[in-house]
């Protein structure tokens, strides 16, 4: 009994320092110099790179719109946003004239990605007035916006709001939220989540705007 009690002493103090050896071994390792470069060092896409990462996404410039206009009642806010990988600023209660379809997504967007193919499908399709218009909504990396943008096949005009700018106005927990606008600026109709095909956005189009797409 006591050779017993003796063993199991023995493999108890031989398990405490392995284990303790393992420990020393993750304290004491030497951090690799890549570890020591926070992520926000690394420099972001230049101007010039956006702008050609754009062009060769197929994705056009963005709308004009009128600096005087006055902001309808209960239409877009009265805010300014840049053209997503440059190119004019937008000022949305300045866009009249048409009936719009305004799509908020974000490319860290699980649903964004689920509702891209109808989108596609329908501007691809689109030979009305409708103007369609996206906002990448919140997103520090515009390169990988494009980028999503050319593999959903969006080939109409993108805004950016990295500054949440139209979160408190148009009441946007996240995205993605699409907005119909009608010609003279009032928003019609407003659904939140993902579409589930195609010919529901053709649906909502004709039922809000008088749009058949």
């Amino acid at each position: 009994m006591r050779r017993a009690l003796l063993m199991v002493a023995v493999s108890l103090a031989t398990l405490t320092l392995l284990s303790g050896c393992s420990e020393a071994a993750v304290v004491t390792r030497k951090p690799q110099v890549a570890d020591q470069t926070p992520a926000s060092a690394a420099p972001g896409p230049s101007t010039a790179d956006l702008a050609s990462a754009k062009k060769a996404a197929g994705i056009p410039d963005c709308p004009t719109s009128d600096p005087a206009v006055a902001p309808a009642d209960e239409g877009l806010p009265d805010v300014v946003l840049p053209c997503l990988g440059g190119g004019r600023d937008v000022r949305l209660a300045g866009l009249r004239g048409r009936p719009m379809l305004l799509s908020v997504w974000a490319q860290w967007c699980g649903p964004c990605r689920t509702e891209a193919p109808y989108l596609a499908e329908v501007s691809a399709d689109n030979d009305t007035d409708l103007l369609i218009l996206g906002v990448d909504y919140v997103d520090p990396l515009p390169d990988k916006a494009i980028e999503f943008a050319r593999l959903a096949g969006w080939t109409y005009p993108q805004l950016a709001d990295p500054d949440k700018q139209l979160a408190a106005p148009l009441q946007i927990a996240g995205p993605p939220q699409t907005f119909f606008v009608t010609a003279d600026g009032t928003i019609g109709y407003r659904h939140s989540g993902p579409f589930s095909s195609a010919q529901q956005i053709r649906e909502l189009a004709a039922e809000h705007l008088g749009v058949a797409l």
